[in-house]
């Protein structure tokens, strides 16, 4: 079988990538770059852009199955190259499945779909959570047009699922924790609130089995298709307690210092008002919808992937944190 993976070269993508080589499959990874990771698994590289329509037909051509990971992430940047990025990228990859009669496609999505201001979520799945509203992201505005076009999408020629894991982490990380322990070292890193918020992440093998699961068991009417899931490690703790422990196994000092989130909303607010209005490099420190996730509450129940296609995480917090430290030691 020969399957596409999008943003193959990203951190979850490899770790698709790495999984699907593993079961055997032919493995093609569309990218914008070029990755000798990928090569040394024998992952067929295509280079372009996912708002390019004649590069995605192009590239997925002769595919039987689409891993639709890659997107813009972020909490800040324009709203037009999240809209290429995650909206037109996503049609793009819709419109390739129908012209090519492709039929499965897994959707990397994200629990953002749903975030609603300071609104806590305990225990809520897909079917309980309504999406959200009022985004201040246009991540998350742009990811919940990409989800629901997925899932509209869904028919007899084509099964569509999507996945929300949550704060994936783990070896292999090159983007969320060295900016945390950069910060760290610096004396810059600050909780939002008291740090007792509870919320879900995601050690890196659990988050590409759930794909690797939900594939497995996606067909037309299957029990998974035309659906959204939430994924994580089923282990909620205190935002300061999983903070603390990822920086010690990265050997980086704990935060210890907090901001109330009144003056952190402040901070973004201001930070957005003055980067674009005096063009300043890089993006601000923080920004409203940043400020909202640190100090809500978010953790989901993973009843609705385990009963639908058998998701169970199998690497703990505890084993996780294990394997990074020692992937960190070895750097």
């Amino acid at each position: 079988m020969k399957v596409l993976v999008t943003g193959g070269g990203g951190f979850l993508g490899q770790a698709l990538c790495r999984g699907l080589v593993e079961r055997g499959l032919e493995v093609t990874s569309f990218n914008r770059g070029h990755y000798p990771e990928l090569d040394a698994l024998g992952v067929r590289q295509v280079r372009g852009d996912l708002a390019d329509a004649d590069a995605v037909m192009a590239a997925t051509r002769g595919a039987d199955a689409i891993f639709h990971n890659a997107a813009k992430a972020g909490a800040w940047g324009d709203y037009a190259s999240y809209h290429r990025a995650n909206v037109v990228g996503t049609q793009n990859v819709l419109d390739a499945c129908r012209a090519h009669g492709i039929g499965r496609l897994v959707y990397t999505s994200t629990p953002s779909v749903t975030h609603r201001k300071t609104h806590p979520v305990e225990g809520g799945t897909a079917e309980s959570v309504p999406y959200g509203s009022g985004f201040k992201a246009p991540y998350a505005t742009t990811k919940t047009i990409a989800e629901k076009a997925v899932l509209a999408a869904n028919g007899p020629e084509l099964a569509t699922v999507a996945l929300r894991p949550r704060l994936i982490w783990g070896p292999g990380d090159n983007q969320l924790l060295p900016r945390l322990v950069e910060r760290a070292r610096a004396g810059r890193l600050r909780l939002v609130g008291d740090g007792s918020n509870r919320i879900d992440t995601t050690y890196i093998d659990n988050a590409a089995q759930a794909h690797f699961d939900a594939f497995g068991h996606l067909a037309p009417g299957a029990a998974c298709a035309g659906k959204a899931y939430f994924i994580s490690n089923g282990e909620p703790k205190p935002v300061r307690e999983i903070l603390n422990a990822l920086l010690a196994a990265a050997g980086a000092p704990p935060v210890t210092k907090s901001v109330p989130f009144r003056a952190a909303y402040a901070i973004g607010a201001v930070g957005e008002t003055l980067w674009p209005l005096l063009r300043l490099p890089g993006e601000p420190p923080l920004t409203r919808f940043l400020a909202e996730q640190l100090s809500t509450t978010h953790w989901y129940d993973m009843a609705p992937a385990t009963r639908d296609f058998g998701y169970v995480p199998r690497v703990s917090i505890a084993e996780g944190l294990e394997r990074l430290q020692r992937s960190w030691q070895g750097r």
